[in-house]
């Protein structure tokens, strides 16, 4: 995806979030550390010009320690910045890349430390079909590829990458 196509996307699928959600008292919107807070963080600024600016609650989360492959080597521990329960709460998790599912299991499981949520949908960038070792599917979703176990995506976000686009790799 090229830097138009993915603010597009980013466009689209923030107004897909607003449309489904129409009362935003009790959605938060959460990223998932290291690199679903930059696409979370677009998501959250195209709201931001749709509705009045705080209304929906934004946060970070680091699943780190939730994780069931941390075996496979050091992970680096990022932040996690919920400033809120999520008790009753919609939560929507966001994240860039949805692979085998391990990331998503083990966000939720470090979830449940800021309270119960009502209900937990997840928004995607970019889904990577037939690679599940988990059964979770996204409820938003930017664009869906079919890759084999060889291939990577890797999104690239300006701020950290100097370039903005999706490539597979």
């Amino acid at each position: 995806m090229t830097e138009k196509e993915l603010g597009i996307t980013i466009q689209r699928l923030s107004h897909q979030l607003l449309e489904n959600h129409l009362h935003y008292d009790n959605l938060v919107i959460i990223g998932i550390q290291p690199r679903g807070i930059f696409f979370s963080n677009r998501i959250v600024e195209q709201i931001n010009r749709q509705i009045s600016p705080q209304k929906i609650k934004y946060g970070k989360l680091d699943n780190t320690f939730y994780r069931d492959d941390v075996r496979q080597g050091l992970h680096t521990l990022n932040q996690t910045d919920i400033p809120f329960s999520v008790e009753n709460k919609t939560v929507i998790l966001v994240d860039d890349v949805l692979y085998t599912g391990r990331t998503i299991r083990a966000s939720m499981d470090a979830l449940l430390a800021f309270g119960r949520p009502a209900k937990v949908e997840l928004c995607i960038l970019i889904d990577r079909r037939f690679s599940r070792e988990f059964p979770i599917q996204a409820d938003f979703v930017g664009r869906s590829i079919d890759t084999i176990i060889t291939q990577k995506v890797k999104v690239l976000w300006q701020e950290r990458d100097g370039t903005e686009e999706v490539v597979l790799l």
